[in-house]
């Protein structure tokens, strides 16, 4: 088959879909040597974080230069002109957004339902009447639509009825760079950024659905002889708009949050790996890498009973309420004070973690593209 992807999305404004398309691509090319995979690239866009030149050693990968912004009607055009001049059998797209002129089959991925569980999360940006519009044109257009879990493919069907049929869940994957650390690693990452206490960490952004500021009342529920020697370490991209989560430490009067903002993807295997525990009290995810990421580098994980996250970590985590505040602090108190525990949960999360691969996800995804092929 000649498959194209749209890489596109392998850009620094896309932390979490080139991850996927990266990595998917790569291991779509192992899997598949029989077939062409043409990789649509912008050369334009900012690109810090992967490396392409493997795509330019594969034997059976091309890579297509498209300019077309992501955003643009422009690619409405773009794209199948690309599609018909590469003499496409088959289009995968790994964002919501697509080309609907497709002169091919096309297999689009979801990644979650947001903007219409959530839609304060994305003010602004994607109001849900619009995103509903796009994701039924794109379930109108697509044979196959991929979703990233069991749990965001009952979100679509719930909102989205005519996707029943179509639909297919393939897990993400942990990179192979999650694993646990050694000690001179985590001890350099900790020195640099200031972490001379035991800490509890959690990853994310800090939109509305993520739930911190239950997680920050939660942290100062727990009683000081808890809380000594230890700290609430929180990272990850910071969107301005939302100030909730520093009004509350700042209401609080907490001293032992600390509030890192975006942290190097090099550093965060060493600061899962020094955590105590790895605590995720999000109300919402299509999927919930860094709880997956977590595990893979050994941290104890405590998270939330809700969306993707049961489906994910399995028996390998605590699970607590995300809408209650003393069932967080009482599984924060859990991975402060049971180290049997925590060595369970450790053993058992880097097993679950080592189910989910690259490899395995590519494998199921081109089986989505086999189906296709087969029924044409």
């Amino acid at each position: 088959m000649r498959i194209g992807i749209d890489g596109r999305y392998i850009q620094d404004h896309f932390p979490g879909i080139g991850r996927y398309t990266y990595h998917l691509a790569r291991n779509l090319a192992a899997v598949a040597p029989e077939d062409t995979f043409f990789l649509f690239i912008d050369p334009n866009a900012v690109n810090t974080r992967h490396d392409l030149s493997p795509f330019v050693e594969a034997p059976n990968v091309r890579l297509i230069p498209a300019t077309a912004g992501t955003f643009t009607v422009r690619q409405q055009t773009a794209l199948p002109a690309l599609a018909r001049q590469h003499r496409l059998d088959l289009y995968h797209n790994p964002y919501y957004l697509v080309p609907y002129a497709m002169p091919c089959p096309m297999v689009a991925t979801l990644h979650d339902m947001i903007p219409m569980l959530y839609p304060e999360a994305v003010p602004g940006a994607v109001l849900p009447t619009a995103f509903l519009m796009a994701v039924r044109l794109t379930v109108l257009r697509a044979r196959r639509i991929i979703v990233v879990s069991q749990s965001t493919c009952r979100d679509l069907l719930r909102v989205v009825p005519s996707a029943d049929g179509k639909v297919v869940a393939v897990h993400n994957a942990v990179d192979d760079g999650f694993a646990p650390q050694s000690e001179g690693r985590v001890a350099e990452v900790r020195r640099r950024y200031g972490l001379d206490a035991r800490y509890l960490f959690y990853l994310g952004a800090n939109k509305p659905h993520k739930n911190l500021v239950r997680l920050i009342e939660a942290w100062a529920m727990l009683p000081g002889e808890v809380r000594a020697g230890a700290e609430l370490v929180v990272a990850g991209h910071e969107d301005e708009r939302y100030q909730q989560v520093y009004e509350a430490v700042t209401r609080l009067g907490l001293c032992d949050v600390r509030m890192l903002g975006a942290v190097r993807d090099e550093d965060l295997a060493p600061l899962y790996s020094g955590a105590t525990g790895f605590i995720f009290p999000s109300l919402y995810e299509g999927f919930g890498l860094p709880v997956l990421e977590a595990m893979a580098c050994g941290a104890p994980v405590a998270c939330s009973f809700t969306s993707s996250l049961p489906e994910i970590v399995a028996n390998a985590a605590l699970t607590f309420d995300p809408h209650n505040e003393a069932d967080i602090a009482a599984a924060m108190r859990t991975l402060l004070e049971d180290a049997e525990l925590r060595r369970e949960l450790s053993d058992a999360g880097r097993q679950r973690a080592a189910r989910f691969t690259w490899r395995r996800a590519a494998e199921e995804t081109l089986a989505v593209y086999r189906s296709i092929e087969t029924a044409r």
